[in-house]
């Protein structure tokens, strides 16, 4: 997949070899809606995970996996593959028949979600390309993009047979892949969707590079944030140190509650400080940047469209990092939770929409 940076910055000419403007306008709608799918998919996700139900499913089948038990018979059946796993008699040996339906269903949406989601990109996809409508530069991006979708499919069921034995919950390394691949999906359906709407280009002056290299730095930073945020909630890391802004009465804490998983490079993805540690350092980074970033759009672009989308994009990261401080110090309320990781996509969302239209 090619990185943000090296995506072309030359809008796909619809002109008449190409398609027309009404078929612009309908590609445009359709990355849209897709991307539209992507965000409730991730936060559908989001609920799975917190509410314990990613494990229900025992299988992956791709076709016969679209209907769930229709019989009382069949529930006892699924009910019965799920006893099996370490999660129900470790942390749920008391679970009933009704409180596994719950789990099923949202981990049977989450999956099903996928599934609309694939045909949503794959059937219009094939429509516009026969209709002529897709610019020889957008084609294979959106192949790209089909690919990355389909590959979503494959780690997530990689992710989920992580803790069918052996643990009680999936992989937080392996969560966090697949959160990152989503969150890949939809940034690339917005810079796309972004491009193929004309407008006209914005005096940035010799600030341009400069802006340029900032909206990078911070979209960038937004995705390594979104993966250790993802690290956090596959340890349950949220649930210690619920305090802010220190941890255990330490802004940093001591060296060796950081190092004190063998070997050393494990402590950022299993050590439960260290993983909580990082994400709380990456968000001071991320809001320090994005609020520079504002002040010198405003400085050397008064007045124009970037200085206002710089200055709502530190906006929005002010506040998904007081929703992320209010997640913590309340001990991780599911409500809360989910607000967080939907608000994230809206700040990934805003640094894709920003960047791009600074390459304009």
């Amino acid at each position: 997949m090619t990185s943000i940076g090296d995506i072309s910055t030359t809008r796909p000419a619809f002109t008449a070899a190409t398609g027309t403007q009404t078929g612009a306008r309908a590609v445009r709608i359709w990355l849209w809606s897709v991307a539209a799918l992507v965000f409730l998919m991730v936060v559908v996700g989001g609920a799975t995970r917190l509410t314990e139900s990613g494990l229900s499913i025992t299988e992956w089948r791709v076709v016969t996996g679209v209907i769930p038990p229709l019989s009382e018979a069949a529930w006892l059946v699924e009910f019965e593959k799920y006893k099996q796993i370490p999660q129900y008699s470790q942390l749920f040996p008391n679970m009933g028949l009704g409180e596994f339906k719950t789990i099923f269903f949202w981990e049977w949406g989450h999956r099903i979600l996928g599934r609309i989601i694939g045909f949503a990109f794959a059937l219009p996809l094939a429509f516009f390309w026969a209709k002529g409508w897709l610019s020889r530069d957008l084609k294979p991006k959106l192949l790209g993009l089909l690919a990355l979708g389909g590959l979503q499919g494959a780690v997530g069921w990689w992710m989920v047979k992580s803790g069918l034995t052996g643990r009680v919950e999936v992989a937080q390394e392996r969560l966090a892949v697949h959160l990152l691949l989503a969150s890949l999906t939809l940034t690339f359906l917005v810079w796309l969707a972004v491009g193929l709407k004309p407008k006209a280009a914005e005096a940035l002056g010799a600030a341009t590079s400069r802006l340029r290299a900032t909206g990078t730095a911070i979209l960038i930073l937004v995705l390594v944030q979104i993966g250790l945020g993802a690290l956090v909630a596959g340890l349950r890391a949220g649930l210690t140190y619920n305090t802010w802004p220190l941890m255990d009465g330490h802004f940093i804490p001591p060296l060796a509650n950081l190092t004190s998983v063998s070997p050393l490079w494990a402590n950022l993805v299993d050590n439960v400080t260290t993983v909580q540690f990082n994400h709380r350092m990456m968000a001071y980074a991320l809001l320090a940047l994005a609020i520079w970033h504002a002040f010198d759009a405003a400085r050397a672009a008064s007045g124009t469209a970037a200085a206002r989308r710089a200055r709502a994009l530190a906006g929005l990261v002010l506040t998904q990092a007081a929703i992320g401080v209010v997640t913590l110090v309340l001990v991780i309320p599911i409500s809360v939770a989910l607000l967080h990781q939907a608000f994230a996509m809206v700040v990934l969302m805003m640094a894709a929409i920003h960047r791009r239209r600074l390459a304009d």
